[in-house]
């Protein structure tokens, strides 16, 4: 069975490999002038760069062996979820507070003041984007 940093650093170079080869779909252009495929080119190729120091100090580690919890996995799904559903018919302040106590279920420890403060940190930022970079999302 694999180990969990392996799987980690061969999980990040598949997901830059991903976004690095649908990046070259579109110009790159130059350093001058930017084209759409540059910057998601050179985010994923600080993922592969992370992804191979992730694999090469795997060999070097030890760590415990590849486990998923189907459980966790199905808390996050459905926080997700519940994000879209509550976004789509309320408002996207309400999908993130949905989101972000649902997903907390999955972790070791549930504090709902520690959720709260999250929540509220994610509506500001959400709020930020909307009112600055005058994005549609919906927060209120």
């Amino acid at each position: 069975m694999p180990r969990q940093s392996t799987a980690q650093g061969l999980l990040l170079a598949a997901i830059g490999l991903f976004f690095g080869l649908n990046a070259l779909r579109y110009p790159v252009g130059t350093l001058a002038r930017f084209g759409p495929g540059l910057f998601p080119l050179v985010v994923s190729a600080a993922l592969l760069v992370l992804a191979v120091a992730m694999l090469v100090r795997s060999r070097f580690i030890t760590s415990p062996p590849l486990h998923f919890n189907i459980r966790n996995i199905a808390i996050i799904m459905a926080a997700l979820a519940g994000f879209v559903v509550v976004t789509t018919f309320v408002d996207m302040a309400a999908g993130i507070v949905v989101l972000v106590f649902t997903a907390t279920l999955a972790g070791t420890a549930y504090h709902w003041r520690r959720n709260a403060l999250v929540a509220a940190g994610l509506i500001v930022i959400a709020l930020a984007f909307e009112q600055l970079l005058g994005l549609r999302l919906g927060v209120v």
